[in-house]
């Protein structure tokens, strides 16, 4: 399974930033053609099930998600939450650590394993590369203000 891993830092405190990168709908609304559907009922916990679908028209995939852990920041304490794929098509796990610094802001650590069912392992770095691409671009969109 291709790992997917990056580090970004902002000026949002932990808090915020948490607040941000767990709203699951921001997710979709950052990558081209997907939306988000929760399935549970807020607020967001273990268990929680969400799903993004992709697609234009009738050509759609979904991506079926459960929360498996899930610990705010608190104070000094980073947070932690951790999701698995539960898909036909892409299967994996995706982690997101948020850690407060001590001059102010936060830093968020972002650690994915991600395959797409029946594509061969030879092609496990063009997945990493697009994964890669397109998480750190709707991190950056997802913490804009």
């Amino acid at each position: 399974m291709p790992a997917i891993r990056f580090v970004h830092r902002t000026h949002l405190p932990a808090s915020e930033a948490w607040l941000r990168l767990t709203d699951w709908e921001r997710h979709g609304a950052q990558v081209p053609f997907t939306r988000t559907i929760i399935a549970t009922e807020p607020p967001t916990r273990v268990g929680t099930l969400f799903t993004a679908r992709t697609g234009v028209a009738r050509i759609t995939f979904d991506d079926p998600m459960e929360v498996v852990l899930w610990r705010p920041p608190e104070g000094l304490s980073e947070g932690l939450v951790k999701v698995v794929k539960h898909g036909r098509v892409i299967l994996g796990w995706a982690e997101i650590a948020i850690r407060p610094l001590p001059a102010g802001g936060s830093e968020i650590v972002w650690t994915e394993e991600l395959r797409l069912r029946g594509l061969p392992r030879l092609l496990d770095p063009v997945v990493a590369a697009a994964g890669r691409f397109v998480f750190s671009r709707a991190l950056h969109g997802i913490l804009r203000p």
